[in-house]
Order: C-alpha cells, then sequence, then structure tokens
C-alpha cells in the first residue's frame, strides 16, 4: 500500500520560550526536552571588526547560553558560552547549534564570524570556531574543546576566497560531526570527533550582475543548514550572500562523490532544513523578501516528497526564524527572532493531523494503514552576520 501525503496545514502556532539572546538552533534530546542554542548578546570585552557593518566592532561576552525547554519549563542549562555582538547585543555570533549522539552526549559548535585569525590574536578566546563537548546541563559553563575549525580554515581555506569562518550547523550521525563552515562556504566532518577535520565539499560562487552598477559581482553562497535526507544522502540550504537577491538559494544534495548537486532552487535566504518521515522537505527562509529589503519577515515552505510542489505554510508570524526541528509528533519548532538579544522567541507550529492515502512513496505508513483497516476499514478517514564570511584536548570550566 502506498500513500499521498496532503500538504501540511498549520493548526496553531504558539509561543514556548521568549526573552532569548539570539535563538539559533534547536534539537531534541534523549530526555525529550527541547534544547536550543542561544548566541548571547556579546559583553563588555575585546572586540574585533564587523563583518556586515563598516566601522563597526563587535564585543566579548560570556553570554552565550543553552535553554532547555521541558513540560512548560524554560530554564538555562549552560551559561558562560563564548558570544560577540554590537553594544545593543545584536547580531551576534556564539553557539549556533547543539547536538546529541547515539549514546545521549551533548555537542555544539561556536561561531565566529570572521577571521580565525582575530579569535587568537584580538579577542584571545580559544573556543570561538570550535566544536565543543557540553560536560553536564546544572547551570554552569562546563565544556571541552574537540576539534579546531578555525584553524582548519586558517591553514587551508578550501574555497579560495577571504580567510573566514562562521560555524553555523551540526549534524551528527554514524558517530561522525558534520559542521556547515557559512563563512568558509564548507561542508566538513570529523570522525570520532577526534584528528583534523575532513574537508567534505565546498560550494560553489556564482557571478551576478549589480544592477546599480552594471559591475559582474562574486555572490557567496553561505550554506547555513544540513540535513539526512530519505536516500541516505546530505541536503544542504544556502542563505547566499550580497547582493541577497531573492529566490536565488538553493538546496544542494552531496552527490557519492562528495560534489554537491542543486536538489532545487527558487528559495530567498535559507536559514533552516528538515525533512519529514514521508520524504516532504520542509525549507525556513530567514527573510523572505530578501535581507535588503523592508520587511524582516520569513517563511516555512514544503516541498512535496516527489519535488513538484512547494507550499509556504507560514510567513507573517516568522521574523527572521533561524532554527527548525520537526517533533515525533510531527509538529515543528522554530527558533524565531534568531539575532535579537532579549527577543527571541522558539514557536510551536502544530499541524492538521490529516493524512491522505494514493499513490506516493509508502515511507513508515504501513503501520497505521493496517490500525485503520483492523478499526473500520475506512481508509478515508484516516544577512547578517552569517554573511562573515591540532587537536589537543582541552577541558574549560568557569563562571
Amino acid at each position: 500500500m502506498s500513500a499521498t501525503v496532503k500538504t501540511p496545514q498549520i493548526s496553531r502556532i504558539e509561543v514556548l520560550a521568549s526573552g532569548l539572546d539570539s535563538p539559533r538552533k534547536l534539537n531534541f534530546g534523549p530526555d525529550g526536552a527541547l534544547y536550543v542554542a542561544e548566541a548571547g548578546r556579546g559583553g563588555t570585552g575585546a572586540s574585533i571588526p564587523s563583518p556586515t557593518q563598516l566601522g563597526a566592532s563587535l564585543f566579548y561576552g560570556a553570554t552565550g547560553a543553552i535553554t532547555r525547554i521541558q513540560n512548560g519549563v524554560v530554564k538555562r542549562v549552560v551559561t558562560g558560552l563564548p558570544s560577540l555582538a554590537l553594544p545593543d547585543g545584536s547580531d551576534a555570533a556564539g553557539v549556533n547549534d547543539i547536538e546529541f549522539d547515539a549514546y545521549g552526549n551533548a555537542y555544539a559548535i561556536i561561531g565566529l564570524a570572521g577571521n580565525p585569525a582575530n579569535r587568537d590574536n584580538l579577542l584571545q578566546v580559544p573556543d570561538f570556531s570550535q566544536l565543543l563537548a557540553i560536560n553536564n546541563f546544572d547551570g554552569g559553563a562546563s565544556w571541552t574543546r574537540l576539534s579546531d575549525f578555525g584553524a582548519y580554515e586558517q591553514n587551508n581555506n578550501p574555497d579560495g576566497q577571504n580567510v573566514d569562518t562562521n560555524l553555523y550547523d551540526l549534524l551528527i550521525a554514524d558517530n561522525i560531526a558534520y559542521v556547515v563552515d557559512a563563512g568558509a562556504n564548507t561542508l566538513l566532518s570529523q570522525r570520532a570527533f577526534g584528528g583534523e577535520p575532513t574537508l567534505e565539499t565546498v560550494f560553489p560562487t556564482r557571478t551576478t550582475t549589480d544592477p546599480l552598477t552594471g559591475e559582474a559581482v562574486v555572490r557567496q553562497p553561505v550554506p547555513t543548514s544540513v540535513t539526512v535526507g530519505p536516500d541516505n544522502a546530505l541536503y544542504v540550504g544556502e542563505l547566499t550572500g550580497f547582493l541577497f537577491q531573492a529566490e536565488t538559494a538553493q538546496v544542494y544534495r552531496i552527490n557519492a562523490e562528495g560534489q554537491p548537486e542543486v536538489y532545487a532552487g527558487g528559495f530567498t535566504h535559507i536559514a533552516d532544513l528538515a525533512f519529514d518521515k514521508f520524504g516532504g522537505l520542509y525549507v525556513l527562509e530567514y527573510d523572505a523578501d530578501g535581507i535588503l529589503n523592508g520587511s524582516d519577515a520569513g517563511a516555512l515552505i514544503y516541498v512535496s516528497p516527489d519535488g513538484k510542489t512547494r507550499t509556504t505554510i507560514a510567513d507573517d508570524e516568522l521574523i527572521n526564524p533561524t532554527g527548525l526541528e520537526i517533533g515525533s509528533d510531527g509538529d515543528i519548532y522554530i527558533s524565531n527572532k534568531g539575532f535579537i538579544a532579549g527577543q527571541g522567541e522558539v514557536l510551536r507550529l502544530s499541524l492538521e493531523k490529516d493524512i491522505t492515502f494514493g499513490c506516493a512513496p509508502p515511507y513508515d505508513l504501513v503501520k497505521h494503514c493496517i490500525m485503520a483497516i483492523s478499526a473500520d476499514s475506512d481508509l478515508a478517514n484516516v544577512y547578517h552576520p552569517l554573511l562573515s564570511h591540532s587537536f589537543p584536548v582541552q577541558s574549560y570550566s568557569g563562571a
């Protein structure tokens, strides 16, 4: 038996958490709780040049955090993570994602949005641009540095552009950590979370024409998200850089040779991706009409399993969203207002539970079919800063 999946419909949008400092990616832990990476609000410490605002600086502060949402309780369970931001706390760079391995161990990545030499020489905070192991969730600051992706960019610069790093998305699969570096335009991996990072692929630049000057401009891909598809391949979404044109962002599928092939195009500033259990693809847009245009509204777009149709299922409720996760019940969780200190949110988008049967990939609906038949035999009822463009294991504990 096979099934045609109806386009998801949102029945309710609720705010699960508010008052967050630049929330980014989010993931469910082995305890069933939802964990959210907060990039923080910077501070009054050392500074580096802003990658997006000419003449401005990002200032360091230990204001990054990881927040747990469980049974209606919102609590920061890891604090003191490094953060960089403008003096008002906006445009933060810090912890961008948290993931769990098959054993329930937690890991996080810290962005930077700049040249790793600035980390070493100006900030002197080595945690930036690192893969970290989170030691515990007791509300304190305790983690272990596992792999220095900033040093990899400094030493290799695979895309041949400016030396630039901003770790933005983390995926753990089969004991391999996959890291998207939005600044370096690369997908890298770390096997067993030790040794040197491995380059998986470099995403291509494209040439476009500046409509104001008529000159050719090299547009950076700025990858921001990685997920595993129903075919077990890796899929990566891109934000795209200046000129920040609408409908030019693409979703890539990494083929067997490790090369990115276009799976779907015509999106605007992709922030995150997720496949549902039917093989449909959710694409989260950071800014649906382009960063340089007036609105900050994002969008959530659903691409059908056969790739033939795409539907916007949420838009104006999303303000510069940055993270997307699908719950075990099929509901959708989104980090909202992802670059605003003190105003960030986590939203839950509840879906109408309605599946129609027909002809399409079956995936895991067989059990549901059997239950429906035995019950009544009635099947019919059933950026921005994203643009910033040695492995000694060391532990850190501090306030």
